[in-house]
């Protein structure tokens, strides 16, 4: 569903092929991916520890709550989206670098491995290529469209973007929580 993509990135540290493997892997059901090289499996098992710890990391489940009165079905991928925005935001106080310079880096290497990529993952690229996402994250206009877009993409009719106003509201408690809880994913899961 593009959320948290600007983070799995982010974790997925220098190497190519984790890089890869953790942005196809929310487009992969069940262990459907034997015929990957080894190095992109990896990058997918990546992936999956790095939801786990944030299913289960105390500062997600505290933010989810911000937005359980309207959202509750919907908290999980809000946070994603808004701690990606933050990310984004304040993307040099994370990274020695710009979000735009990371963001071109990074969708340089997706097109060099675009082969891997299933059709779903494929039609994600272009969307995230045509609307720059990831240094779009960083604005509230960026982000209230992405909501926008993501919000097209569920069944159920819900506007997304109508939870924006709670996020502007409580920005500085949600950046607190990130805060904390980036540090730490960094610490679980980046290696010197």
């Amino acid at each position: 569903m593009f959320v948290n993509y600007l983070g799995h990135a982010i974790l997925s540290g220098n190497d190519e092929n984790l890089i890869v493997g953790n942005f196809i892997a929310d487009h992969l059901r069940g262990n459907l991916f034997s015929n990957l090289p080894p190095q992109i499996i990896e990058g997918i098992k990546l992936h999956r520890s790095i939801d786990l710890f944030t299913d289960n990391h105390e500062m997600f489940k505290l933010t989810k709550r911000f937005f359980y009165p309207e959202f509750e079905k919907y908290s999980g991928i809000l946070v994603d989206m808004f701690f990606d925005h933050l990310l984004a935001k304040h993307f040099n106080n994370y990274l020695p670098q710009s979000i735009e310079s990371f963001a071109k880096n990074i969708y340089k290497i997706y097109s060099n491995n675009i082969a891997y990529f299933p059709l779903s993952a494929k039609n994600f690229y272009t969307y995230l290529i045509k609307n720059n996402v990831y240094v779009n994250y960083s604005s509230v206009a960026g982000i209230s469209k992405i909501l926008e877009h993501l919000s097209l993409r569920i069944k159920h009719k819900v506007l997304l973007q109508n939870a924006l106003p709670i996020f502007l509201k409580n920005e500085s408690l949600i950046q607190n929580n990130f805060h904390i809880f980036i540090h730490e994913a960094k610490n679980t899961f980046l290696h010197d």
